[in-house]
């Protein structure tokens, strides 16, 4: 019982509408369930997302996939940044 208290929601990352459906794509694939958060906004007005800022789309979590999650998120934050 007390395991079930402990398991939260956690942003993992945050970004426009197309990198937060990239992320969210590829934790799936790799079977890790997430969400989305903020999207309408990001579709309706993605000059206002700024990655990461106000206004950005953000992918959400189990609490039990965090260490999983991580390893996929940074490896496609790598990849941005070396595609800038």
């Amino acid at each position: 019982m007390d395991d079930e208290k402990e398991v939260k929601l956690i942003e993992i990352f945050a970004g426009t509408t197309w990198q937060a459906g990239m992320v969210k794509s590829l934790l799936e694939n790799a079977e890790i369930e997430a969400f989305l958060a903020d999207e309408i906004i990001g579709t309706l007005s993605p000059w206002w997302t700024a990655p990461g800022g106000a206004g950005s789309v953000k992918v959400f979590i189990s609490s039990l996939d965090i260490e999983n999650a991580k390893v996929i998120v940074s490896e496609f934050e790598n990849n941005l940044k070396a595609d800038q």
